[in-house]
């Protein structure tokens, strides 16, 4: 075997698309390379794109030759040769080669040993298996992962019944091979514990949301409302609206769904992704995607599988989603948290992936601030509603990633400078979160006094907080105990509305300490009847009404004062609020929450959202069905059952992080503003 290895692609059934290459074939038009010949191409932008062939809907057997679309830059250089240890990715192309007179065919491998299935050095697949191509580029590769196996698809047919042979049993903790499991042993959640009727109906729905993208499912759509003509975008798998749905199959010891999902959407990363003739970052990760089945060009009764994804282009406001990459992140890790299968995050694809994410968070910018500048709209709040800037559900979210890529990231002479960039960013948003954002009654009462239009570097009011920005109904709102970050914060402006979303992402993640996590919750549990109601939770409180409505929405009449994302009831946050709570120590709130959701989401047919200061009425635009709803309701109910899973979900405090200063001004004229908090 040489000494850089094969890098093999998931165990993903093969798929009918096809790229055909000759014996003589050209790839970008230079010859198809030889293993141990060595060489470089400087390739045009006309050669440099490699389509998709596509899928036939049934995915028979018969065709099995994978390729991809258009995911190549031109800056991109191919190299030939084996036994490299250059530590990038390898790209096996599938090809259909004429031999003695006869075509052979080449399928992508399905192996049931998962190490063979990763990208990672040292994969045990025989070295004459494969035609190696790789692609060198740093922080802009995008592998390409396409493989042939063995000349005889026999081999494919006695490792398929290896596999069935394998399968294990779910629902009780345990997993083995985690990328089989067989129908009839997933059709009953939780084998050996009672489940309600509510739960049956859950998982029936959820299952029929399930999307299959040759043959393999890849992810749940967002509403299978049987009521709904006009789907708009809900008829499409989006990376935040899957993310409980995953957790849902991975806590029932169903992982392939969510294995599948993840290599996909990594594959659609570097799509092409242009509005009016610009393209954003190439780690930019899609909001969602449809799995479109179009008729084979001159083939009658013929079909393919295309995934067509959104990037924001076809976004109400043209919105790029920024958090897309954060949940992909977050996802990757529990996915290896709850399965044990780390090969995955591994695999040099998915390593690349994280990095290509990364780079573009941490590319300098003109902010002088820690926390992500956005626009309005660039994650759950998907439409106009004042949250532009530096929101609070973004920072939780980027310091939670952050966290994950710690943990992933392969440290090597690649990655070390980009580790050490996360370190410095941890310490520096927590620090900023925790200092800047938090509000209770002794900060209200603080900004009510504070001196405006200070110069100095040892300024109080850093952010010329005017004290009559402080809303009326906050005043009496605020308990005596308890507090919370505040939506928004940038210059001369603090958003005081409570977002539940990104604080109780900041409990999960740690970036919250635990007295300020004590405090949120406390304030929940004090403010039941208005964050909770007749329905968890309030997306944020209050709403927005009158005047101010008209000015920061533009009058938007989906987002009028209770409804939607201007104060609505979410039922899908229940899970967060679950997982929150068994963080703590405080499951019995979540159970209270998850009862209070029980008693009317199965009679509601579980709907998007709930409108009115109370959330007693159904979303008067909501979908029914709606499959985070279903997911966030079902992760709940497994996360209360099994409280030590919710362990692998969350973060404890990072004491390395909260002590780390490298802002370097120790000493001289001006002073390290967490030293100087720590004086007061």
């Amino acid at each position: 075997m040489n000494s850089g290895g094969c890098l093999g692609i998931s165990s993903m059934k093969p798929c009918s698309n096809i790229l055909i290459l000759g014996k003589k074939s050209s790839i970008f038009g230079s010859p198809l390379l030889k293993r141990g010949h060595s060489g470089e191409y400087n390739l045009s932008k006309s050669q440099l794109k490699l389509y998709y062939s596509s899928i036939k809907a049934n995915c028979s057997h018969n065709r099995k030759i994978l390729g991809f679309r258009r995911v190549i830059d031109s800056n991109r250089r191919v190299f030939g040769g084996s036994g490299s240890n250059w530590g990038q990715s390898k790209v096996f192309l599938a090809d259909r080669v004429k031999k003695n007179g006869s075509f052979r065919s080449v399928i992508a491998n399905v192996a049931s040993n998962i190490r063979n299935n990763s990208n990672s050095v040292g994969s045990r697949l025989p070295e004459n298996s494969f035609e190696n191509i790789y692609i060198q580029g740093g922080f802009n590769v995008k592998p390409l992962i396409i493989e042939r196996i063995e000349e005889s698809q026999d081999l494919f047919e006695k490792d398929e019944e290896k596999g069935k042979a394998e399968e294990v049993k779910v629902n009780d903790g345990t997993f083995g091979d985690t990328n089989r499991f067989s129908e009839a042993e997933v059709s009953e959640p939780t084998l050996g514990i009672h489940v309600s009727e509510v739960e049956k109906e859950a998982w029936e729905l959820l299952r029929g949301a399930i999307v299959n993208y040759c043959g393999s499912p890849v992810g749940t759509v967002a509403a299978t409302d049987p009521a709904d003509k006009q789907p708009l975008n809900y008829d499409q798998v989006f990376i935040r609206d899957f993310v409980p749905s995953a957790l849902a199959f991975l806590l029932n010891g169903e992982a392939e769904i969510v294995k599948n999902f993840l290599l996909h959407t990594l594959q659609l990363q570097s799509w092409e992704k242009t509005v009016d003739c610009y393209s954003p970052g190439q780690g930019l990760m899609p909001a969602s995607f449809k799995v479109r089945n179009v008729p084979l060009d001159g083939r009658d009764g013929e079909f393919e599988d295309l995934l067509d994804p959104d990037f924001g282009e076809s976004a109400i406001g043209r919105v790029a989603p920024v958090d897309s990459g954060l949940w992909w992140i977050i996802l990757l890790r529990s996915y290896g948290k709850i399965t044990g299968d780390y090969s995955l995050q591994e695999r040099v694809d998915v390593q690349t992936g994280i990095r290509l994410i990364l780079n573009l968070c941490l590319t300098d910018g003109f902010d002088m601030f820690p926390t992500l500048l956005v626009t309005d709209g660039s994650c759950m709040i998907d439409r106009r509603m004042g949250i532009h800037g530096h929101p609070l559900e973004i920072q939780a979210l980027f310091y939670s990633a952050l966290r994950c890529s710690r943990e992933m990231l392969t440290v090597n002479d690649t990655t070390k400078n980009l580790v050490v960039a996360i370190n410095n960013r941890l310490s520096a948003l927590s620090f900023h979160v925790r200092e800047y954002y938090w509000v209770d009654l002794k900060k209200i009462n603080e900004i009510h006094r504070y001196k405006t239009e200070e110069y100095s570097s040892e300024a109080v009011n850093k952010f010329n907080i005017y004290p009559e920005q402080i809303p009326g109904w906050l005043v009496d709102w605020i308990p005596d105990s308890g507090g919370y970050f505040c939506g928004n914060l940038q210059p001369a402006h603090m958003d005081f509305r409570f977002f539940t979303l990104g604080n109780l992402w900041s409990v999960i993640s740690s970036l919250s300490s635990d007295k300020q996590s004590e405090g949120i919750l406390n304030l929940i549990e004090e403010k039941w009847d208005d964050l909770v109601a007749e329905m968890p939770l309030k997306i944020c409180y209050p709403a927005l009404e009158h005047g101010e409505w008209r000015i920061i929405t533009g009058g938007d009449p989906k987002n009028t004062p209770w409804s939607y994302h201007n104060g609505g009831s979410w039922p899908t946050l229940t899970w967060q609020f679950t997982l929150a709570c068994i963080k703590m120590g405080r499951p019995e709130l979540a159970r209270k929450a998850v009862a209070v959701a029980e008693q009317r989401l199965p009679g509601d047919s579980w709907p998007e959202y709930y409108d009115t200061k109370q959330g007693r009425f159904t979303g008067k635009q909501a979908r029914l069905q709606q499959t985070w709803t279903i997911a966030g309701y079902l992760t709940s109910k497994m996360l209360l059952r099994n409280p030590e899973m919710a362990s692998m979900l969350f973060w404890n405090e990072d004491y390395e992080v909260l002590e780390k200063c490298v802002c370097g001004l120790k000493t001289g004229r001006r002073n390290c503003s967490r030293l100087a908090a720590r004086s007061q």
